[in-house]
């Protein structure tokens, strides 16, 4: 039982991480293991300083606790500093994955899996070195706060991925593709959906054209739209990159018009999938935080820090990628809502354009850059032949205000390999997505 000293703001975040990782390259075993791991993080707040532990000896909290009280100065007034009184004392047990934990699921029934997908990628003879990851992650969380808070959740994401390298003649492409899921059956019975996208990506090496530069209408889809959404926007919505800087508070103004008025970007922690968060690091429940709202600049994500220093409400963003580290202002799960239209619909206007189908990365601020992977012709509105492009590129702000067309339907990502980076804190799960999104006019090189 952890017993907390009046006179000062604690809490203590505790995490048990089950973590399993198979992979193969050209046929060989290069990795398989499970890890389990324990840590905990602690934090003491006197108003003035944080003091922070971080430990793998979760039976012994309180010596580690009384350690960082003794470091601290009691102060009889910390109920009453602005940082504390935004602090929530959520109680609360969501238990998600008990009855379906990768946990218990043996370590030969993942390797089998794997194994069935491998020689699928093998199939076009223009393939070589294919390799191929298993991986998942379940985590059992708690956080406890000197205010009463009192909370419990699990995490869980599993999924696969492949990439492999394709030439033929002169020509080569380098070939990916993966999956996420929160369940383990949810990875069976894919085989089809594998083979169409190895042939699709081999129909693309033997027969994709170099596009001609300039700017076009283009078209994003959910995938490219939620990067776009993430790296370009959602960083930029992160509020502790504004507290020193003058000038990000006056281009950041709530209200201000920054995009199309078919526009709205939202971020939540309780959407399924990689970016699920029902409590973030201080212990704030998950809500849906409108970024833009019909163009219009509606919010800013938070800690309680930055929450206290621009006078606004929490969104449940404080998030550390494990228990090594302090809680900084980080997305969830961050997407682009749908409009009004079908795809056929949406690209029918365009006479001549380009279709960002798959991306290979993204990046950016006040400008963006992503560079695709596959992509198609839209001519008289129908796609036509597949085309390289090495980077779409633009400025922020006037890309949100060229987007004039949006599907209905919107398709949130779930990813297992990579994550979010920010500061030394990198790899952190995230989610994104959105709908197909048209812009009238890109720079395409």
């Amino acid at each position: 039982m952890i017993q907390f000293k009046d006179g000062f703001y604690a809490d203590i975040r505790i995490e048990d991480r089950s973590r399993t990782v198979i992979s193969y390259k050209a046929g060989m075993l290069e990795e398989m293991k499970n890890r389990k791991e324990k840590q905990a993080f602690l934090r003491v707040y006197d108003g003035k300083l944080w003091y922070y532990a971080s430990v793998t000896d979760v039976e012994h909290l309180q010596k580690t606790l009384d350690g960082l009280y003794a470091a601290a100065t009691a102060n009889p007034g910390i109920l009453e500093d602005p940082v504390v009184r935004r602090f929530e004392k959520n109680r609360d047990s969501i238990s998600s994955f008990a009855d379906c934990s990768v946990r218990d699921v043996p370590l030969k029934d993942k390797q089998a899996l794997l194994l069935n997908y491998l020689p699928i990628l093998s199939e076009e003879s223009s393939v070589a070195l294919p390799a191929g990851t298993y991986l998942d992650r379940n985590s059992k969380f708690r956080f406890l706060s000197s205010l009463g808070a009192d909370i419990c959740y699990d995490y869980q994401t599993c999924g696969l991925s492949f990439s492999f390298n394709m030439a033929e003649g002169d020509k080569k492409f380098a070939g990916h593709w993966q999956t996420g899921a929160t369940r383990f059956e949810e990875l069976v019975g894919l085989e089809e959906t594998l083979r169409d996208a190895v042939r699709e990506q081999a129909y693309f090496l033997r027969n994709s054209v170099q596009v001609e530069a300039g700017k076009y209408p283009v078209v994003l889809s959910p995938m490219a739209a939620g990067v776009f959404a993430h790296e370009s926007f959602g960083h930029k919505s992160e509020s502790d990159f504004m507290l020193s800087d003058e000038s990000m508070k006056n281009e950041w103004q709530l209200g201000k018009k920054v995009g199309s008025p078919i526009l709205s970007i939202a971020e939540c922690g309780s959407v399924p999938g990689s970016g699920f968060v029902p409590y973030d690091d201080e212990g704030t429940k998950a809500r849906k935080n409108y970024l833009i709202k019909n163009g219009v600049l509606a919010g800013r994500l938070h800690s309680a820090m930055t929450a206290a220093v621009l006078d606004e409400d929490l969104t449940g963003n404080a998030r550390a990628i494990d228990c090594t580290f302090e809680p900084i202002v980080r997305m969830t799960t961050t997407y682009i809502e749908g409009g009004e239209l079908d795809f056929d619909e949406l690209i029918a206007p365009i006479k001549k354009g380009y279709f960002i189908k798959t991306i290979n990365h993204g990046s950016g601020m006040s400008t963006f850059t992503i560079a695709p992977s596959l992509s198609y012709e839209i001519v008289d509105g129908k796609l036509g032949r597949p085309v390289q492009i090495s980077v779409i590129t633009g400025t922020v702000f006037e890309t949100l205000g060229l987007i004039d067309g949006l599907t209905r339907d919107v398709e949130l990502l779930s990813f297992v390999t990579g994550g979010c980076g920010k500061m030394e804190q990198m790899g952190l799960p995230v989610g994104f997505g959105g709908p197909y999104v048209r812009v009238s006019s890109m720079n395409v090189q």
